[in-house]
């Protein structure tokens, strides 16, 4: 089930930025590939929270989302360097115009695209994401996914993020960037 929109696509070494809900696996995943590639590894949530000295919890709470969806887009633009990284983005990161804009032009988009499903199961498991508090997180990421994915879509490469090992989905995304 693996979509490339290039057949001719090889990675060459431009920052390789994985897109998609919360919960796709895009941290876990990123950090496998990362290691597999041998090359950095970078949580663009942890490099906010960084930044702003707050979780991104404090950030929504004391500033809102707009703001938060400010500070995302400055740190995502500072990550995407041009040398070789792979960047886990937020699941909203995505649907920025300049933000999504930049990633197209600048890096390797990969959609790790899951079913609402899965993606409420392993979100369940932590208490720690802001869209998700007071509200049934299959709900929420039903509504999301159909707001999201025709932008999530718009990545040269979509991955099926399944209920198997990450190993699954890392070896999915070296096939499919030429490796």
């Amino acid at each position: 089930m693996l979509q490339t929109r290039d057949s001719s696509l090889h990675w060459n070494g431009r920052p390789i930025v994985l897109i998609g809900l919360m919960g796709a696996g895009k941290s876990t995943v990123g950090r496998r590939l990362a290691h597999r590639l041998d090359i950095p590894f970078t949580d663009a949530d942890q490099e906010i929270e960084t930044a702003a000295d707050m979780t991104i919890s404090e950030i929504f709470d004391r500033f809102g989302e707009e703001y938060f969806r400010d500070g995302e887009r400055r740190v995502i633009h500072r990550l995407i360097d041009g040398s070789p990284k792979v960047i886990a983005t937020g699941g909203g990161a995505f649907l920025n115009a300049e933000t999504r804009a930049l990633i197209l032009s600048d890096a390797i988009a990969i959609w790790l695209d899951a079913q609402p499903e899965v993606l409420a199961e392993r979100v369940s498991r932590r208490d720690t994401r802001p869209l998700l508090r007071d509200r049934d997180p299959l709900e929420v990421l039903t509504e999301l996914a159909e707001v999201r994915n025709p932008l999530y879509a718009l990545a040269p490469i979509r991955v099926p993020s399944l209920k198997a090992p990450h190993e699954v989905t890392v070896e999915a995304i070296i096939k499919a960037l030429g490796l």
